[in-house]
């Protein structure tokens, strides 16, 4: 276990991240990507879409479905950390 979290929440958070990561690029565009390239900045995302929605009050609305609330907030860090990337690339 790293950081008291079990096997299953730390699949569940790849997955989220790897979704995240994906969608941003999908929206984005770019060159290759890959899934560990889906999973960087998904997770990176998530960190960044937290603090994001935070500063707006948490502007998400709840969705009745599993981890989606986490999904969007993760795709919307990941949108900003795409475009900067392009930006200082």
């Amino acid at each position: 276990m790293i950081m008291g979290m079990d096997y299953q929440t730390l699949a569940v958070i790849a997955v989220i991240g790897i979704i995240a990561g994906w969608l941003a690029h999908l929206i984005i565009g770019g060159g290759r990507w890959g899934i560990v390239s889906y999973l960087l900045t998904g997770l990176i995302g998530a960190f960044v879409g937290n603090i994001i929605v935070k500063q707006f009050g948490n502007p998400i609305p709840h969705v009745n479905f599993a981890y989606a609330d986490q999904v969007i907030v993760a795709v919307i860090g990941a949108l900003v950390v795409s475009l900067l990337a392009k930006v200082i690339a």
